[in-house]
Order: structure tokens, then sequence, then C-alpha cells
């Protein structure tokens, strides 16, 4: 099992999900955040916190974002850490109503 973010992250990068991850298991992307599975511990404290529901325990994902399970694996080990909350995408609200929320 593990928490993954999908693509409503695109574009958004907000990062109130990064100050509740116990392990620092979030990596930033320029425009979006990935979570890496061999270090996340399933606590899900970071799924809540995600303003555009981008973030999901691989159990729960719709089959149509499985694909997001190998992409956080992936981009997550070649990106840098982070580990505080950081400034969105600079259209990141646009893109929150874009979305619906």
């Amino acid at each position: 099992m593990t928490t993954l973010v999908t693509d409503n992250c695109q574009r958004c990068r907000f990062t109130e999900c990064v100050t509740s991850c116990p392990v620092s298991a979030f990596h930033a992307g320029e425009e979006m955040l990935f979570i890496n599975p061999d270090v996340c511990v399933d606590c899900g404290a970071c799924i809540p916190k995600c303003p555009v529901q981008a973030i999901y325990e691989d159990l729960d994902l719709p089959d149509e974002l499985n694909e997001w399970i190998e992409v956080n694996e992936r981009r997550s080990k070649k990106l840098p850490k982070i580990t505080a909350k950081a400034l969105p995408y600079k259209d990141a609200e646009v893109r929150k109503k874009a979305l619906g929320f």
C-alpha cells in the first residue's frame, strides 16, 4: 500500500500536505508534488490537507489514475525533497477553481 499524488496537483502544487508528513516523503517538481513510496509510511495525514483532492491511498485510487503509482515512484526519486510549506504554482488558484474546488 502507498499514498500518491495525482494529476489534480498539476499546476497547483499547494503544499499544505507537506507539513503533515511525519517522514518527509514529498518531492517537489516545478508544477506538482510527488510522494516517494519507499519513504511514505501510509499514515494518510496528507490526504485531507490537499485542497484539490489530488492525494490518494493506492487502494482508493480510481482505475483511470493507476498510472500515477509509477509516476510518483519514478519522479520522486529524481526531484528534491520538500519539507516545508512553499508558494503554490503561480496560477494555482485558477486551476483550483477550474477543478471545482
